[in-house]
């Protein structure tokens, strides 16, 4: 159980990121064989491929958090030594944490009123909760992922660890 909880804990958004690629690009395929071989059109792939992208956008945020992918900042931070680039971080992390934590109410909301309007997608008839959850899943798995880096560069700081996944 702790092996596969940990294998989660490191690999569950390039699973799922991997899976919605596949997945859009099956899907896509799908649809231009039926269009221009089949001569018939598919109702409900572009809706469903349009989703998996969105959801994808989502929880790409969290993917860029946990492997320290932000160019611009990875370039200007690049010029301090250790521990500066960890102080410069962890007030970054702070103000990134801030971010998500003040965007997750509002995407609680969003996917609440989409829960109760009961709506459901044209082409599909898939509920359209399903679709705005994507904000509020993606804004928490990203502030775990911020509240991850912030500890870890933290502990650089007060010198408990001498340098970050993202500093090696």
């Amino acid at each position: 159980m702790r092996k596969a909880a940990k294998w989660l804990e490191e690999n569950i958004e390039e699973f799922l990121l991997v899976i919605a690629l596949a997945a859009m690009t099956i899907i896509m395929g799908i649809q231009v064989f039926s269009r221009y071989v089949l001569g018939m059109s598919l109702s409900w792939s572009e809706e469903l491929t349009r989703y998996i992208f969105i959801w994808a956008g989502f929880l790409s945020v969290s993917y860029c958090t946990k492997r320290c992918i932000s160019i611009k900042i990875e370039q200007f931070v690049a010029a301090f030594p250790r521990r500066g680039k960890a102080m410069f971080k962890v007030v970054n992390h702070t103000v990134e944490l801030i971010l998500f934590t003040y965007l997750l109410p509002y995407a609680w909301v969003y996917f609440y009123t989409a829960v109760k309007s009961g709506q459901t997608s044209p082409a599909l008839g898939l509920p359209m909760y399903v679709v705005q959850a994507a904000p509020l899943v993606g804004f928490a798995l990203t502030a775990f992922r911020v509240l991850q880096r912030w500890i870890s560069e933290f502990r650089v700081v007060i010198r408990k660890e001498k340098e970050t996944k993202c500093q090696q």
